[in-house]
């Protein structure tokens, strides 16, 4: 009994390990992102060409997302989209 339940202690840990992992890579992609954001407003050349012009914008958009969802739903919901549940 004391070996199952050990081995039920460790399985736990290790993916609350993985999943702590998990939601601190997704916030440092989101942070990443809006430095991106930042540094590419500081630098107007983007408003020069339709197609970098697209990227900001498609970029701006996919940061606003995370965003919401991780104001609506919170971390559990970031890990559930990373893991395609």
């Amino acid at each position: 009994v004391n070996a199952t339940l050990e081995a039920e202690v460790l399985t736990r840990s290790s993916h609350s390990s993985r999943t702590s992992y998990a939601i601190a890579a997704d916030l440092l992609e989101m942070e990443l992102k809006k430095i991106l954001i930042e540094k590419m407003d500081g630098n107007k050349s983007i408003q020069r060409s339709d197609g970098q012009r697209n990227l900001y914008k498609a970029l701006v958009e996919a940061y606003d997302a995370d965003k919401a969802i991780l104001d609506i739903y919170g971390d559990s919901t970031i890990l559930k989209r990373r893991l395609g549940r």
